[in-house]
């Protein structure tokens, strides 16, 4: 009888081509004061809100590959190594679903200001 290993040991990092496009962008992308400007705005009560870098990193990688659909762009990240590793996803970790986007949208094009980021 073969028995099949438990747990593996998985670097996300050396799966990812150095000439990979999304290392490229990655390495000229500096998002770290982004999670600061919109705090005032985050609800306390309620769903906690979606994290601004990965939002904005999943929708380049929309932009660079013509994923339009934000549920097509959420399967893909959930399913794609690379997409994965640019959205500083682990394994454990999932990403956006389809109606963050949407809640997103609706927010940014209704013209209000003040409205939370999260409902």
């Amino acid at each position: 009888m073969v028995r099949e290993r438990l747990f593996y040991s998985f670097n996300i990092e050396g799966h990812i081509p150095p000439k990979h496009l999304l290392r490229g962008i990655d390495r000229c992308l500096d998002l770290s004061q982004l999670r600061h400007h919109p705090v005032d705005h985050y609800s306390h009560t309620g769903r906690p809100s979606i994290d601004p870098e990965l939002m904005i990193r999943m929708l380049i990688i929309g932009y660079c590959y013509g994923i339009r659909s934000e549920r097509r762009l959420c399967e893909e990240v959930h399913l794609n190594l690379a997409y994965r590793w640019f959205c500083r996803l682990g394994p454990g970790r999932c990403g956006a679903q389809p109606f963050d986007f949407l809640q997103e949208s609706a927010r940014a094009f209704s013209g209000k200001r003040d409205v939370p980021l999260a409902v």
